[in-house]
Formats: structure tokens, C-alpha cells, sequence
């Protein structure tokens, strides 16, 4: 499924296809669904084709951009429609009915207004998406020391982040399963960097 800028504007071009498949989704959880869950219902269905398996953090970066970007467009068009509330997080996105006054409880316009202009994911750079991941591994951290860390990425002290950053990229793309790589050694990859960038 292809996704494209429109001329002009700040908008991603989402195949009506894309919205009534999320929209199917959702009325078909009644208690909700996280993030992960929805992507992977919807890559079954033959959206974000470009995921690979495990996927590379800038295509869950990109998946995640241009799922809650579709999901905003969703929720601006079931309000003016009066048809559903929905509730958008990561960890549970839910459909609920509409009933007058309740809107107060949607996002704040920051997050709609990110997620709606293009232009952040298009000046999220490789590198700021590592850092993003870097942040989110360190609760799984594994590695008792930098040393330890350091080795599992084949470095010595002394050196910086610049370094460590751009041996993890890397590792991670030689050691990718579809490279001939393994899940458990990208696991490790991702935790040393956490550690190491914490």
C-alpha cells in the first residue's frame, strides 16, 4: 500500500481502503486494542508491506507515524459526524459511542497536530529514531556495565556515542534476520545501546 504527500499540503494521501479497514478493526474490539496488536491486524490484511520481520526500528517508526496519523484523521471525521469517540494511545486505541460532551476527553491538539503534519516523520532522522529506541530499551536492560555492554557491540573505552551509534546501525543491519541474522542477537543489540546511551 503505497502512502504519499498531497501537493500543498501537510497531510499524508491515506487510501480510504487503509481508514474503513482501521475503522472495521476497532468496532470489532469492544474493549480496545493497543498499538501493536492493530499494526499486526493490519499488516495480515496487506498494509505496511514494508515491515520486515522482526521490522528495523525506523519501519516501526514510520508504521507508527502513519497508523496514528490515519487514526487522528479518523477521530476528527467521527466527531464532526457525531458517530464515535476514539481514544488513541499506544497502548489501548478504543471506539466508544458518541454522546454530547464528552469530547473534553480527547488528546490534546499537540499530539493531533504532530501526528497530522507530514513534515515530522519526514524530518525524523535515522539517528533520532535510534535514540527514541535507545529510551524505551532501557527498562529491558540486561547489561550490568558499560564494559559489557561495549563488547557486545565489538568496542573498547575510549569512546562516544557518535561511535557506539553508528556500530550499533551497523551490527543491526548484518545481524538482521532477513541478512541471515537472529532475533535473540538483535535483542542483544538493542539492549546493549540502551544501556550504553541511558
Amino acid at each position: 500500500m503505497a502512502f504519499f504527500m498531497e501537493k500543498n499540503s501537510k497531510h499524508l494521501s491515506i487510501p480510504e481502503s487503509f481508514l474503513y479497514t482501521i475503522q472495521i478493526e476497532l468496532e470489532n474490539q469492544t474493549d480496545g486494542i493497543g498499538e501493536y496488536d492493530l499494526m499486526q491486524n493490519l499488516k495480515s490484511q496487506g498494509f505496511f508491506d514494508f515491515l520486515s520481520q522482526p521490522a528495523l526500528p525506523y519501519e516501526l517508526f514510520r508504521a507508527h507515524f502513519i497508523l496514528f496519523h490515519a487514526l487522528y484523521l479518523l477521530r476528527d471525521s467521527f466527531l464532526e459526524n457525531k458517530s464515535y469517540l476514539l481514544l488513541i494511545h499506544t497502548l489501548k486505541i478504543e471506539l466508544l459511542p458518541y454522546n454530547k460532551g464528552e469530547t473534553s476527553i480527547q488528546e490534546t491538539n499537540t499530539l493531533r497536530d504532530y501526528y497530522l503534519d507530514f513534515a515530522n516523520l519526514e524530518k525524523t532522522s535515522e539517528e533520532d529514531i535510534y535514540d527514541m529506541l535507545a529510551s524505551f530499551w532501557i527498562k529491558f536492560n540486561n547489561f550490568d556495565n558499560r564494559e559489557a555492554a561495549l563488547a557486545e557491540l565489538g568496542l573498547k573505552d575510549p569512546v562516544n556515542n557518535k561511535t557506539i551509534k553508528k556500530e550499533y546501525r551497523r551490527l543491526v543491519m548484518q545481524h538482521h534476520p532477513d541478512r541471515g541474522g537472529d532475533t535473540d542477537k538483535l535483542q542483544k543489540l538493542n539492549d546493549a545501546l540502551a544501556s550504553l546511551l541511558e
